[in-house]
């Protein structure tokens, strides 16, 4: 049977599919420019910002060290309406947005975008057409990234949620020993590998270490600090983790470099250390920015109970500048990074550290050592992307890059800082010289 072509007839409504399709897109296309017009009219940093269709919007400086590439319109909406800088973070982990370039100049374009005060009349314009743009439901792939907080902070499903995604993924990118913690640079030429093994040794000597004393690290990692003492300081290391996978290898390392005898590692919680656990010297590298700081009491007083009489305390963490705030980028980095991430200025840290008992014998803030570690960090990752987008899917690839590119660009300017604060037991003599030549020699 002959098939018959209907023509649509004289006044038929509706331009074809094709047609109808390019002007809505030529439609969204100016509603996106008028809104980044409103929004980053005046910005002139080096971020540039380029559209879905390759059309660069922002043109930054003239030589940008970042491009933000919108794939879709809809992270532009939703980044918009909801008004909040997170979802610019959701929308790259989720692949609608990507950053070509320089990411760590990403935050310098997220700083201008938390300073921006429309007017109301702007605000109403910019709601206007970001309610034209077309949503999508991308965000929704990203659940099983996002980290639940737990009833028990510093709980082992909360460190596992970071520490335990792949042992594999990590050597990718820290140094041999896998020390994952602020490096102690002697120049900005020294390698990473060299930095870290002499900030191990620095935390040795500002502890006084020497043969035959007990010496507890509390989230000991992948074991390099306890190994580190036991070959170079002939200490007695007793190693303490919640993370299952740093524990394996961990154990693995002790028993492969035949320190069986002098490092024990155990998958235990701080707090359930044995009540007569005694120890001449305590660290804690890394761990304390997830102890919370309503926990403040019980973890600086588990330490100061299990520390001997004339004993040494060095604890090493992340502060801030500003105390302990809920921010978006604070909890984008709850969501998807550290579950039960706390932060807060180091005077709040040394005055808990007072409040528990202690004296502060030593405070030294290592930031710019800090800078140049997530730098180290960030390019091994980069260099090493298709084996981790391998071993833990584009997404949390994604997550790992952008957070220690964050970190990185706030320990630059100062907002995040990192001190190793020295204590020992308040009214007792410290086991100390009188001049710092120790530490430098």
């Amino acid at each position: 049977m002959e098939q018959k072509v209907v023509k649509p007839q004289s006044g038929s409504k509706g331009p074809a599919p094709d047609a109808h399709r390019n002007h809505l897109d030529a439609q969204h296309l100016e509603h996106a420019r008028k809104i980044i017009e409103v929004v980053l009219g005046d910005y002139r940093g080096p971020v540039a910002v380029c559209l879905w269709n390759g059309e660069c919007v922002v043109p930054g400086n003239q030589n940008p060290r970042c491009t933000v590439v919108f794939r879709h319109p809809a992270p532009l909406r939703q980044l918009l309406l909801q008004q909040d800088i997170v979802r610019l973070g959701e929308a790259y982990l989720a692949g609608e947005v990507d950053v070509e370039g320089d990411i760590e100049a990403l935050f310098h374009l997220v700083a201008h975008l938390q300073r921006h005060a429309p007017t109301w009349l702007e605000r109403l314009r910019i709601l206007t057409r970001a309610l034209r743009l077309p949503p999508n439901d991308a965000g929704r792939s990203l659940a099983p990234l996002r980290a639940r907080r737990h009833h028990q902070r510093n709980s082992a499903a909360s460190i596992a949620r970071h520490y335990d995604v792949s042992n594999d993924f990590y050597r990718l990118w820290l140094d041999p020993r896998m020390v994952y913690s602020c490096a102690y640079f002697r120049d900005r030429e020294q390698s990473l590998a060299e930095a870290q093994a002499d900030k191990l040794d620095y935390i040795c000597r500002k502890l006084c270490l020497a043969p035959g004393q007990s010496f507890l690290d509390i989230g000991c990692g992948w074991g390099a600090l306890v190994i580190w003492a036991a070959q170079h300081y002939g200490v007695q290391a007793h190693g303490i983790t919640l993370s299952q996978q740093q524990y394996d290898l961990a154990t693995r390392r002790v028993h492969e470099l035949g320190l069986t005898d002098r490092v024990t590692i155990e998958l235990r919680d701080y707090r359930e250390l044995p009540y007569d656990a005694r120890y001449d010297r305590v660290a804690s590298v890394g761990m304390f920015e997830h102890v919370g700081i309503d926990q403040f009491p019980v973890y600086f007083g588990t330490v100061r109970r299990v520390l001997k009489p004339g004993g040494l305390f060095l604890n090493h963490g992340i502060t801030n500048d500003t105390g302990y705030r809920r921010t978006p980028i604070a909890d984008f980095v709850n969501r998807y990074v550290f579950p039960d991430g706390e932060l807060t200025n180091i005077s709040a840290v040394c005055s808990a550290m007072e409040a528990a008992g202690f004296e502060i014998l030593d405070v030294e803030g290592l930031r710019r050592h800090y800078a140049l570690t997530l730098r180290r960090w960030l390019a091994a990752l980069q260099d090493h992307r298709q084996e981790a987008v391998r071993l833990v899917g584009e997404p949390t690839y994604r997550v790992w890059y952008l957070y220690m590119a964050g970190a990185a660009y706030y320990f630059e300017r100062g907002e995040l800082g990192v001190y190793q604060v020295l204590a020992g037991h308040r009214y007792q003599d410290p086991p100390l010289p009188l001049r710092r030549d120790h530490l430098y020699r």
